[in-house]
């Protein structure tokens, strides 16, 4: 069978991350992403490191498998290209700052009037609408602005940023879920629609409980360091070596693991019989459990707690994550052959589908308008003389 979005056709005006990594989901789907670069410079990430042999793999690793054509909207051509191009597309994806479209008359509101089958996604820091639309963004700045650092890290430390971009991604996946719900509606109602999703919009979307909590105990969270601010015990926990992490997550849970840890009499203290009472009382029960865990190596724990039915898990580095089983065996590492950095590794489809092959090498990601004379010329029907010219304009 074909994959899902075989037949979706998505021109993709974004660069750097959260656009071209919500490409690389529909990509991964099945779409065919053609990826729009200024014909010099191409996507800024293409000079992001780390390199290899020159060769960027942040721009690989979220491209890989994208089709690249060079095209600048500035150009009175290359703005007319652009609509020859959109008659044979799908969905559109640009992430730039509110009103740059419309600074190049390609915006929304035209382009349905005349493609009202195309499905619009706009991705940006702040969205389009609002007083604060036009503001740039970083993935720092919405995770600060969204409440996020405040309660990531320990307390009386400073404000910590989680340790990916977790602002981009985030505003990557609402993304491609608004595009494959819009091409579902589309087929009951033939129509497309635009798709705005913001990166600070995203962070409010994933706070979880800490909305609600404020709202029942009316103190903003605080930063908790590595516990769960509602289950007990549920964090990681230092033994003789290593930490590990381990998640008491129901009262059965606490009965087992207290007979696995051979201190039975805590089930019935009556500062830990249940979640809500171990929570309040955290304090107390680390300092019972901590010295315990102390005294044996991080192994011994897991290996008890294993046996027991006890959640836990040791904390990887990325080497080891590299390494793990069941990631391997989950093809959550596949390789791009790329013909100047070479075989790299890079994150698998966590999306896995009865439907398709899970592949294990991916195709590379294109050099600056490699795939031009494809599109252009077998689906625009220009000749090869036309694109001669178009790139001594500084079109393409």
């Amino acid at each position: 069978m074909n994959k899902p979005l075989q037949d979706v056709v998505v021109l993709d005006l974004s660069r750097v991350l959260a656009g071209p990594f919500c490409t690389m989901i529909l990509s991964d789907l099945g779409a065919e992403i053609i990826k729009v670069e200024h014909p010099e410079k191409g996507d800024d990430s293409r000079a992001y490191g780390p390199f290899l042999h020159n060769r960027s793999l942040y721009f690989l690793s979220i491209n890989h498998g994208k089709k690249s054509i060079s095209l600048n909207l500035k150009k009175p051509q290359g703005r007319e290209l652009f609509l020859k191009l959109i008659e044979h597309c799908d969905v559109l994806v640009e992430n730039f700052r509110p009103g740059t479209m419309e600074k190049f008359n390609l915006g929304y509101e035209l382009l349905k009037e005349k493609y009202p089958q195309l499905i619009y996604a706009a991705v940006s820091g702040f969205g389009h609408s609002g007083p604060d639309s036009q503001k740039p963004a970083y993935d720092i700045l919405v995770q600060a602005r969204g409440g996020i650092m405040s309660i990531t890290g320990w307390q009386n430390m400073a404000p910590t940023r989680v340790g990916m971009s977790l602002g981009d991604i985030t505003a990557s996946l609402f993304t491609a879920i608004g595009i494959n719900s819009a091409l579902y509606q589309r087929t009951k109602t033939g129509l497309g629609q635009k798709i705005d999703v913001a990166m600070l919009d995203g962070q409010i979307a994933i706070l979880e409980n800490a909305l609600v909590r404020y709202q029942a105990e009316g103190i903003s969270p605080k930063p908790l360091g590595n516990r769960h601010p509602t289950i007990s015990p549920f964090q990681a926990y230092k033994a003789r070596d290593n930490y590990f992490v381990i998640a008491v997550g129901n009262d059965n849970l606490w009965d087992t693991f207290c007979k696995a840890l051979e201190i039975p009499e805590l089930i019935s203290d009556k500062r830990f019989c249940n979640n809500r009472l171990r929570t309040e009382n955290i304090d107390a029960l680390n300092a019972i459990l901590e010295p315990i865990f102390t005294a044996k190596p991080a192994s011994w724990w897991l290996e008890i707690m294993e046996k027991s039915g006890i959640p836990c898990s040791s904390i990887n580095n990325i080497e080891s994550v590299m390494q793990d089983p069941q990631l391997l065996a989950r093809n959550m590492f596949v390789e791009v052959n790329d013909p100047i950095a070479g075989t790299v590794k890079i994150a698998g489809n966590p999306i896995k589908m009865s439907s398709f092959p899970d592949s294990a090498v991916h195709e590379p990601a294109p050099e600056i308008g490699a795939h031009n004379k494809e599109i252009y010329c077998e689906r625009l029907g220009l000749s090869e003389e036309d694109l001669a010219e178009l790139q001594k304009a500084g079109v393409i």
